[in-house]
């Protein structure tokens, strides 16, 4: 069976996830585009036979072939779309955030669960790049001892004119929130702040870089450095620190050229560039997945503990101090 796909929102992210679809992946079709502006969906789904273009989700999710939906929209619309896909019964991959913030993202792990089912898998794509997924084996087989720290780096080359103080860590550190569960299997249980004073390229009222300190239920402290106007690429590392030895991703940078007196490697400058592999590995892995009846990946519990971090890491932004996570009790839905 070839999965009917609705996405919903085809902006930058929309489109390309489009794009995968139509001629990357396989076992799907792109069925119906969702988008509030008719003329951007016209043109990302243009040339896909068959694909019915709308301007309402649900009607996306309503037209004929349609059997999962992909949300791609802004967060702030994601609820609702999630609301109407459990209404219909449909299996979603949703991008981060789940929803922009925890209470969106309770209400929909609550609607879900009285589904009794789940039909969530959330777009934290970093699961499926190749490098992580070699770090978590390597932490999991304890090869290097218990992890004790991890060193993180998340740099942009620009961020957009609309982003906030806020989003550094909601939109941004967002990622190292789940990546620091994933890796460590364990939650995330204290957010601190360091503000450093702004470079003089972010834009007005911008506090960039921060330094963003999480405590672990197993004892480990993980530091991230965000940093989303570094002027040169988009850059995204990671550093295990354990008991008899440490282990790095992100530091290989692929091919190096020398030439005119000068070495050095393309810095990728932005992240569809440097986790496209790992996208197409997340959207062909929830295809599948789909099309057997099951449901795998990050779940809405994810999506929620990650959004209670990010809450706690704005309150830590705002106060200066040190802010524990109240995470609430695990529902059996997600064991």
């Amino acid at each position: 069976m070839t999965l009917g796909i609705a996405v919903i929102g085809t902006g930058r992210m929309g489109a390309d996830h489009v794009r995968r679809i139509d001629s990357v992946i396989g076992g799907a079709r792109v069925a119906a585009v969702a988008d509030l502006d008719p003329e951007r969906a016209n043109v990302v789904a243009a040339g896909i036979e068959g694909c019915a273009v709308h301007t309402d989700p649900a009607a996306a999710m309503a037209a004929p072939g349609v059997d999962a939906v992909l949300i791609a929209s802004s967060g702030p619309a994601h609820e609702a779309a999630l609301l109407e896909a459990f209404a219909r019964g449909l299996p979603v991959l949703c991008e981060k955030p789940l929803t922009p913030d925890p209470a969106g993202t309770l209400r929909v792990m609550e609607a879900e669960q009285r589904l009794g089912r789940r039909l969530v898998t959330v777009g934290f794509m970093r699961r499926y790049d190749a490098e992580y997924q070699r770090l978590r084996l390597m932490l999991d087989q304890g090869e290097l001892g218990r992890p004790l720290m991890l060193h993180c780096r998340h740099r942009n080359a620009e961020s957009p004119s609309f982003f906030t103080t806020e989003m550094l860590i909601r939109d941004s550190v967002v990622h190292e929130a789940d990546a620091t569960r994933w890796l460590l299997g364990q939650e995330i249980t204290a957010v601190q702040v360091l503000r450093p004073r702004p470079t003089s390229y972010a834009p007005q009222g911008l506090g960039d870089p921060q330094l963003v300190l999480f405590e672990t239920s197993g004892g480990a402290v993980v530091d991230v450095e965000i940093f989303v106007n570094c002027g040169f690429g988009y850059e995204v590392r990671c550093e295990a620190v354990c008991e008899r030895g440490t282990a790095s991703i992100g530091e290989s940078g692929g091919l190096v050229t020398r030439a005119r007196g000068h070495a050095g490697h393309a810095i990728p400058q932005d992240f569809t560039v440097r986790f496209a592999e790992a996208y197409d590995r997340e959207v062909q892995a929830w295809v599948d997945a789909t099309r057997r009846g099951r449901i795998e990946g990050a779940s809405t519990w994810d999506g929620c503990a990650a959004a209670l971090v990010c809450e706690a890491g704005v309150r830590a932004q705002e106060s200066g101090g040190r802010v524990e996570v109240e995470l609430p009790e695990r529902p059996p839905l997600y064991e």
